[in-house]
């Protein structure tokens, strides 16, 4: 009973586009930008994605959460991506159009000097130049972990993966990260 009323919810907040995209925009949007660099087609992707979630919300059995779901959709539009190679002009227009600022503007704000803001910047840098290195799935699974907070089942669910080749897909993006930064935090 508790299964088939969480599930009713889940389908009324599908319905409503409006509320959706403005709950769960913003995050899905980061998560794509962050996996493939490039604002305009991460937009695109999005886009896309609540179009998918919208036509398909009859479809939605409420196994995981909406976020999960969307994040799934997500994934799969960006696999979809790399499987095509239909961004490969993007990939190459990416060095032109990542703006360090934009990436510095989703770190904490506990900016209180311009040395501050500066130094938020560059470790912004860092770390997208760090991203950069990782292979897709360390990426990805680095990025739902760290960027959009997820635990590890909600990981294992959104990527179809098992939850120790999400672990293991971590610690090494962690470790790989934590040596391109100097192995400080």
């Amino acid at each position: 009973m508790i299964h088939l009323r969480s599930q009713v919810t889940f389908i009324s907040e599908l319905e409503d586009i409006d509320t959706l995209v403005r709950l769960y925009g913003p995050r899905i949007l980061r998560y794509v930008a962050f996996s493939i660099g490039d604002q305009d087609l991460a937009e695109t992707i999005t886009q896309d994605c609540f179009l998918r979630a919208y036509n398909g919300r009859a479809s939605f059995r409420g196994d995981c959460s909406v976020s999960t779901w969307l994040f799934s959709i997500a994934n799969n539009l960006i696999r979809d991506q790399l499987r095509t190679k239909k961004f490969q002009f993007w990939r190459k227009a990416r060095a032109q159009a990542i703006d360090i600022s934009e990436l510095a503007s989703f770190l904490p704000s506990g900016a209180s000097s311009p040395e501050t803001a500066l130094l938020a910047k560059e470790r912004a840098k860092q770390v997208q130049t760090a991203l950069e290195d990782l292979s897709v799935n360390q990426r990805r699974i680095f990025l739902l972990k760290f960027s959009e907070e997820m635990d590890l089942d909600e990981i294992s669910q959104t990527l179809g993966m098992p939850v120790n080749t999400v672990k293991t897909h971590l610690r090494r993006a962690v470790v790989a990260i934590r040596a391109q930064l100097g192995g400080s935090r």
